[in-house]
This record gives C-alpha cells, structure tokens and sequence, in this order.
C-alpha cells in the first residue's frame, strides 16, 4: 500500500490498466472532450484548488483530466468506501492528480482520506453525498474563508445541503448538478436503472424474467430500475410515501402497495430514496425465503443492516458481494455490496456516456462559480439554464442529431399576446 502527504492508494503498479480504463471510456464522452479542448486552450480555473469527493471511477478520471487541463490543481478522495477502482485511482495519481482513495477502506481512512483532500485549503469543492462538504463545515471550518462555491452532484447531498442552508449552516453556494435536466433525466433513470441492474446480476447471476421486483422510491433513480427490471420481464412493485409519485407508478403500469405487504411477496428488493430504514425489521420477518435486498441509494441506510443482524442466527460471505443471513426460522436472506451502492460495488456505475453530461455539468458548473466568485449568496443553487441546454446542444451534435430553431415569426408570436383565436 503507497502513503505520502500526498496521495493514498492500494498499488502505483496498477496505473497502466487505469490509464486503459480511463482511454476507453473518453470514447463514449464527446461533450466532456469538447470541454477538456476548450480548458485546455482557455485555462479558466488557472491554479484553482479543487478538492473532489467522488466515485473514483475511470468516468471520474476523465473528469478530473478535463478539469487539470483547464489549470485546476485538483486533489480527489473516494465519495463511497466500496466504489473506487484502484487502477483508476493509481493512473490518476500517475497523471499528477493526488487521489486518496483505496477500495474497502474502513470508516475512520475514509474521513482521513476527506480531511487529506482538504489539506490543499479549497477554492472549490465537488461533492457526492455532501460528506466532504459536511467535514469541511464542521471539522475544517477554518478552511472555509478560501472557498468560492461548490458542487454536488447526488440527490442525497443535495437533500443534506438544503438542510443545511435552511439551518443557516451552509457557509458557501453551491450548485446542485443532480438537478439539472442532463443530469437526472439521463444520469438517474437510464444510468441508474441499467447499472443496477448490472451490479444485482453480477452479485448473484440471478435470472430476471419472471422475479417479483420491489423498487422502493419512484423518484428518477426509482424509474430507471423499474423500467429496466420490467424490461428483463420482471414483475415491478413499486412503494412510495409520495402520492403524486406513486399515482405516476400507477400510470405507467406498475403495481403499487405499501412496503409492508410488498415484503411478503419480493424475490429481489432494491431500495433508492435517500431515507434512513426504508426496508425494516418487521419486513424481514416476513420475506420470502431466498430474498435479494440491494441498495442503490447512496448511503447504506436504507435496508436497516444492525436489525437484520440481530434477527440472523448465522452469516456467511457465500459471493464475492452476496451476504447470506439464517434466521432462527430457517430462512434466508441475501444483503448485496453491504447494503452500499450496488451499481458501484458489484459493477462498474453508471455507463460513461451518460456520465458525460453528468461530469460536463461538474466542469461547466465549476467554471461559471469561479466567473462569478463574490457575487453568490451562500445556498444552494440550481445549474444555469444555459448551461443546461449547451450540454444537451453538444450531446446531440455528437450523436449527429440536428433539430429545428424557433423562425424570427415563431419567437416573436411566443414572446407577445396579443394574438388569439
């Protein structure tokens, strides 16, 4: 294992199948690319410090790579114990980016490996999750003088930092990229719910067709398992505490019941909502010998692990990521990935084509924060439309996809009302 003041990673040998993953996936990331041409040519973020808390993934890398070539002095640390990939993180460190981040590292490295990502004093922070944002507040709050703005990049953080802001503890503004058009439309259903799925079948090589799914959450993540799930000829129940969601659920041709009785009927349970002790001990008495829990939220909260430990008699590792509980009845039950990100402990998360308008957010944001550094109140901050529309504008062109443009007539018939029937 490497130490310095300066990076943190399993094995520096690993940089040369790093380096491969990150080439591979910069082919399926044109608007990042396009980008990464622009900084390197303009250096808008000329020795800015940015300290990162992500997952370190070769999408990520390539994030990172774009954002050094616009001068940022960039320092990452791993958003999720079980999600970095080492190579990743070895070929990044190779690249001149410090990486503090080892795969299955404990509780107490995680923070360390936070609190060393903040070292550098930030001007500017992306985050996923809002751990580092959190650290920075509360352990290193004297580093908070130096920072401009930040950005976060999933709905749980998201969720945290408007906590924040409401209490009055939010110190910074902040861009909330999870909320951008290109970002969940794309990112949370179609990345989610086809990496997902990837993560439960590599996990356990189960077969779908014909499994009784219960998705927990009908939010965009919630969505794009459903419409995967279905799509491998599951059978989709849906549980929801929004009614307006769960209505949707209806609309679009799923079951909806209450995670109660859904408990008594699932082979495989997913869970996405970002809340504490979704599935329950009262829900593990009553599953079905056999059954599957995952998360796909981002912190392992959702399936209440300390209760289903003292429900188990016994445990054993019985798959790489398969965790097999005996209840004092017989029964068994399966945790994934202990109960962390599924798409990312037991796969390899999002495809890197989605991430691209995820991370082409991260840069841009980033870029208009430094522009308008002074001038933002403490908050949190939706991702500029124009932003927004540039993004879905280069992703389109990439595809070769051209669309129409408002006449001179259609503009000015928009913007008047003066004409009717």
């Amino acid at each position: 294992m490497v130490s310095t003041k300066n990076y943190d990673i399993k094995d520096p040998n690993l940089a040369v199948v790093g380096k491969q993953r990150i080439e591979w996936a910069a082919r399926e990331m044109p608007v990042l690319r396009l980008i990464r041409e622009r900084f390197s040519r303009e250096k808008p973020l000329k020795g800015i410090r940015i300290s990162g808390c992500l997952h370190i993934t070769s999408e990520t890398g390539n994030l990172a790579l774009t954002l050094q070539a616009g001068g940022a002095e960039l320092v990452l640390c791993a958003s999720n114990p079980l999600s970095t990939q080492d190579d990743v993180a070895a070929a990044l460190v190779e690249y001149g980016i410090p990486v503090a981040a080892i795969k299955g590292e404990d509780e107490k490295t995680y923070y360390r490996h936070i609190e060393m990502a903040l070292e550098q004093a930030p001007q500017l922070t992306m985050d996923d999750g809002a751990d580092l944002v959190t650290t920075l507040h509360t352990r290193q709050s004297d580093l908070i003088k130096n920072v401009i703005g930040g950005t976060e990049e999933t709905t749980t953080g998201v969720i945290r930092l408007r906590s924040m802001a409401k209490a009055g503890a939010l110190k910074y503004p902040i861009i909330a990229v999870n909320d951008a058009l290109t970002k969940h439309f794309f990112d949370n259903r179609y990345g989610t719910g086809q990496s997902t799925l990837d993560g439960i079948t590599r996990a356990t090589n189960i077969l779908w067709a014909g499994k009784k799914v219960v998705v927990c959450g009908y939010g965009w993540c919630g969505r794009g398992v459903a419409m995967r799930a279905r799509g491998m000829g599951s059978q989709v129940i849906v549980t929801e505490v929004d009614p307006l969601k769960a209505l949707e659920a209806v609309m679009d041709g799923y079951e909806v019941m209450p995670i109660a009785q859904a408990a008594r009927i699932g082979d495989v349970f997913v869970t996405l909502t970002g809340d504490i002790n979704v599935i329950d001990k009262e829900h593990f008495l009553v599953m079905k010998d056999g059954a599957i829990l995952a998360n796909s939220g981002h912190f392992n909260v959702e399936i209440n692990i300390p209760a289903l430990e003292t429900l188990a008699i016994n445990k054993r590792k019985i798959r790489t990521y398969v965790e097999e509980y005996t209840l004092k009845d017989g029964r068994h039950l399966y945790l994934l990935g202990e109960g962390r990100l599924i798409n990312l402990v037991a796969a390899e998360g999002h495809p890197a084509s989605v991430m691209d308008m995820s991370f082409a957010n991260q840069a841009l944001s980033l870029e208009f924060l430094f522009k308008k550094r002074g001038g933002i109140e403490p908050g949190v901050y939706p991702v500029p439309d124009e932003i927004d529309r540039e993004i879905a504008r280069l992703k389109l062109n990439s595809m070769g996809i051209s669309i129409d443009t408002l006449t001179p007539e259609q503009v000015q018939y928009l913007a008047s009302w003066e004409q009717g029937t």
